[in-house]
Formats: C-alpha cells, sequence, structure tokens
C-alpha cells in the first residue's frame, strides 16, 4: 500500500531490522538445500508479566502489515553481501532478492484477547528460510506492544472505568519507535487518549494535551494581548476585553478567597487569558506554577468566569505537583463554593486532571472512592514498564515437514512443546474463562458439555473438565500471503481488551497474588511431549 493511501503503513518494520544471525542460518538452510522446506513456528512468552496472571495479545496489525510488505531491496541484499564471507554463492543473494511471504500462513490470538503463557501468540508457517527470516521482526512487533498493552490494562483496573487515564510518556520513552508503539497499546490497554500527536495521525488515538509551566512563565503581565478582543459564544453582541472582565472577576473571587488582590501572579492570569482567547470553548488552567491556592485557582476563576458571562464554560484544571489528592479535593471545595455564591453552577464540575510521575501506588490512592481527580496523566510509568521492561516472548520452531520437533534443555521451563496445535478457551457457564487447552491440530474439537480429560502444565497427573463453552482462540490470520479478513481497527481491539478483562475471574485479574490461570496439554499431546523426551534419553 502507499503510505499516503495507508498512513499506518509508515510506521511499519523493515526487512533488515533482525538479528544477523537470522541471516546466516538462511544460508545455512540454503546451502543445505532445505530453504524451501514446509516449518511452523510458534510466538509465545513463558511467564505473565509484571507477577500478574494474564497479559494482552497486542501488535498483530504491525505483524500483518510487516509480513504483507516483506521484501528485501537491493540495498538490503547489498549489505547483507557485505557482512556474510566473501566467497558465498551469488545465487543465493537472487534467492534473497525474490523473497517475499506469498507462502507464509499465519494464525493469531486475535489482538486484545487475553493471553497467557504457552499458548501461541503467532503460528506461523511456509518456507523454512522465509520463517526463520520472520523471528526476529515479530518477536520486536509483538513482545513489547503486548506487554505496554498489559501494563496499562493493569493501570486501567486500579483506575477503575469513571477515571480518564491520558498517556503521556512521549518524552520519557525508548525513543521514537518505543513512544508510538506505547501510545498506541496504550489505548488498546485501556487508557482514553494520548499526548501524542504522531498516534493520532498514524493509528487514530484520541490526542488530548494542554499546556504546560513554561507557557505559563513566559508571561510577565505586561503582555498586550493582540486582539483582547472576545466574542460571546452565542455569536451575538459586540466582543468583550477579556483581560479588562477577568480583572474585574479577580477582585471578586479574591474577596470571596480572603486574598489580596495584588496575590495572585499578573502573569499567570496573562497566560490564561492568552489561552482563553486562543481556546474560549476548551480553557483549562495549569494551576501549580506559582501557588495554586494563591495564585492559580482565583487566576483560573477569574478568566473562566469572565469566559462563563460570555456563554463559554471552562473544563479543567491541571495539578503537577504536590498533594494531588488533597489539592483536588481542596480545589473542588473551592469550585462548589464560588458555584454557589455566583450562580454558575457549571462551575461544580469544571474536570481536575493530575500528573507527576504516578505509578500503580500512587494511582490507587487518586482512585480511591471519594477522590475528586477526574483525569490522570501517566507517562514514564506506563511506557518504560518499570516493573518489567520485557515480557520475554520467544520463537521456536515446533514442525518440520509436518513431523514434530522439540527443543529439550536441562532447563524445564525452556522446553518447547511439539508439533502443530490447536488452542481453545474452556468457559463456565457465566462465560468466564476457566482455562486455555493446547491440543494437537488433528485432534477433534472440545465440545461443550462434554468430559474433557487434560494435563495442566507442571501437573503430575490429569483432570477432567466440563466445559460450559468452548472458544477456538486461533484465527486464520494470513493464509499464504493474502489478508483472510479485515483487520479489526485499533478501537475494535481496544473494546475486545476491555470485554476479555470484564469476563476474567477476579481472583485472576487481582494485581497482587493472583490465583493462576491454568493451561493445560490434550492427551495425545502430552503423550507426545513425553514420547519425546524419552526418546531422546541416553
Amino acid at each position: 500500500m502507499a503510505a499516503e493511501q495507508d498512513p499506518e503503513g509508515r510506521a511499519a518494520a523493515r526487512p533488515l531490522l533482525t538479528d544477523l544471525y537470522q541471516a546466516t542460518m538462511a544460508l545455512g538452510y540454503w546451502r543445505a538445500g532445505r530453504a524451501r522446506d514446509a516449518a511452523e513456528f510458534e510466538l509465545f512468552f513463558r511467564r505473565c508479566p509484571f507477577g500478574g496472571a494474564f497479559a494482552l495479545a497486542a501488535g498483530l496489525r504491525d505483524c500483518v502489515r510487516f509480513l504483507r510488505a516483506f521484501r528485501l531491496r537491493d540495498a538490503d541484499v547489498q549489505f547483507l553481501a557485505s557482512v556474510l564471507p566473501p566467497d558465498t554463492d551469488p545465487a543465493f543473494f537472487e534467492h534473497l532478492r525474490a523473497l517475499d511471504c506469498s507462502e507464509v500462513t499465519v494464525r493469531a490470538l486475535p489482538e486484545g484477547s487475553l493471553a497467557f503463557p504457552g499458548v501461541p501468540l503467532l503460528q506461523v508457517s511456509g518456507p523454512l528460510l522465509v520463517v526463520q527470516l520472520l523471528e526476529t521482526p515479530l518477536l520486536c512487533l509483538v513482545s513489547y506492544a503486548s506487554l505496554v498493552a498489559t501494563n496499562a490494562a493493569r493501570l486501567r483496573l486500579i483506575a477503575g472505568p469513571e477515571k480518564r487515564l491520558l498517556e503521556m510518556g512521549l518524552r520519557r520513552a525508548q525513543g521514537p519507535d518505543g513512544g508510538l508503539t506505547a501510545s498506541t497499546y496504550s489505548y488498546l490497554g485501556g487508557f482514553d487518549s494520548t499526548s501524542n500527536v504522531l498516534a493520532g495521525q498514524l493509528r487514530g488515538v484520541p490526542v488530548a494535551g494542554t499546556l504546560a509551566h513554561s507557557f505559563v512563565i513566559s508571561f510577565s503581565g505586561s503582555e498586550l494581548p493582540r486582539d483582547p478582543m472576545l466574542a460571546p459564544a452565542a455569536g451575538e453582541g459586540p466582543g468583550v476585553d477579556l483581560a479588562a472582565k477577568a480583572q474585574v472577576w479577580l477582585e471578586r473571587v479574591c474577596a470571596h478567597l480572603g486574598l489580596g488582590v495584588q496575590e495572585p501572579h499578573p502573569g499567570e492570569r496573562a497566560a490564561f487569558v492568552a489561552y482563553a482567547l486562543a481556546f474560549p470553548r476548551a480553557f483549562q488552567g495549569l494551576l501549580d506554577s506559582y501557588s495554586v491556592r494563591r495564585s492559580g485557582l482565583p487566576n483560573f476563576l477569574a478568566v473562566s468566569l469572565a469566559l462563563g458571562e460570555l456563554g463559554y464554560r471552562a473544563v479543567g484544571v491541571r495539578l503537577d505537583s504536590g498533594d494531588l489528592l488533597q489539592q483536588a479535593q481542596e480545589i473542588r471545595q473551592v469550585f462548589r463554593t464560588i458555584a454557589a455564591q455566583f450562580q454558575v453552577p457549571w462551575l461544580e464540575s469544571v474536570s481536575i486532571a493530575v500528573s507527576n510521575n504516578i505509578d500503580e501506588e500512587a494511582l490507587a490512592q487518586l482512585a480511591q472512592e471519594g477522590s475528586e481527580v477526574n483525569v490522570i496523566g501517566i507517562g514514564t510509568s506506563v511506557v518504560t514498564c518499570p516493573q518489567q521492561p520485557s515480557l520475554g516472548c520467544v520463537y521456536k520452531l515446533v514442525a518440520m515437514g509436518g513431523q514434530p520437533r522439540m527443543k529439550l534443555t536441562e532447563d524445564p521451563e525452556k522446553q518447547t512443546l511439539p508439533g502443530s496445535k490447536a488452542a481453545f478457551r474452556l468457559l463456565g457457564s457465566d462465560g468466564s474463562p476457566l482455562m486455555d487447552v493446547l491440543q494437537l491440530a488433528e485432534e477433534p474439537v472440545p465440545r461443550a458439555g462434554q468430559e474433557l480429560r487434560v494435563w495442566p502444565r507442571g501437573a503430575q497427573e490429569p483432570c477432567t473438565v466440563w466445559p460450559a463453552q468452548v472458544e477456538p482462540l486461533l484465527r486464520l490470520c494470513l493464509q499464504r500471503g493474502q489478508l483472510c479478513e479485515p483487520l479489526p481497527s485499533l478501537a475494535e481491539s481496544r473494546a475486545l481488551a476491555q470485554l476479555s478483562l470484564s469476563q476474567l475471574s477476579p481472583a485472576h485479574k487481582r494485581l497482587q497474588s493472583p490465583a493462576q490461570y491454568q493451561v493445560a496439554l490434550s492427551e495425545r499431546l502430552q503423550a507426545l511431549v513425553d514420547s519425546l523426551r524419552v526418546g531422546a534419553s541416553p
């Protein structure tokens, strides 16, 4: 797709966003005559992040765009030739020039789905050389996207459904690509908007923002607006000098608050007037450039009440320092008393936004019952995922030519599950997930209401379950390079994530010491694992 027709395509990864050993293995496969052997890989993670019991699958949309555009350019091939042995057969590089994903098939968890350890997020099958080359870029596209979506989901669970969450971490992100990915997938995970304008342009994430302290302190109070006149909101009647009107209101507000009219900073008030003239229908005030109580709040009220006389409504204030919870309580009380004193009921519900290095612990405080905070801006804690900087996804070979392959190591956790597989989610009568089951692709599909014997991972014996509902997990996404169905929009994937989380039991959603969600193997898959382990024993 052309970039102008597909803005998201401008953010797509390129084929050489990979590790060198993918290219060296590709040469080895080609030299051995195995480049076109049928292979299947699975991409999954081994442990849920942040000590939790769930993750959200994300990054699929980016993967599909990457795969559909995959093609090595002449410059890519030339660079590979410069880093591979100088005596490499030129025919290998001609093979690379002809590569695409027209023979690659992908099954995947839908973006926004709940994901659990060992259950594939992606199954990728096709010619061995090609699907090997895809390993690193697919891991890169899925791992961080899923991590930040899960992190955002945790923050949403803490905040509850009513607080609005703004992601504002671009300046703290790990580079431009990390910033764009974080803004995109924090939205999928449950945030309401982002400060990142590029995420709005390329990904359709709602954007939001106000003003910084630099705007406020750049005014001294001596500046004269180029045009201080503001017409009434209804569009009828003469314009009014907003600064002069705000000065009149300042005297009334200060008298009510017991402040001297000289206490509020004139430069701050000038900044608020300038911002209000630019955004009369969306005026917001940043209150803590000087003193919230003695300057920011009275200046905001003066400008807001002046706007109110003209039929406009201020939309909010922001705090960026101090005891955010306590200050929000005090500000809301002032709003209520001023609203009653001057008969402006709309002032009572003006939104209060807060920011300032908010992490999970601080968020829990701000979200507690009785909090007057409406909007919470979070940056570093969502984009950098400080509790766990990597999801640890892996991409492992599970079948060659239809025959199972299994990695056996001295570390049991790193052993893989062999064979081409299907995955199902067993649900209770209330629709809540009970267990995910992996089985060989050729096995009969489990049926609702029927007895099913499975081996929970890590268990010493099987158990029997009777699912009320059975949900297939992996959808055919690409078949031989062709898109099988339209990709859901980011907003649709966000809605799926919120629905999926709402159906997960509270015990599994707990952020501290949650009940671990079970993933089980069918009896046939467990038997295959056991036979391969025995066969590999000396």
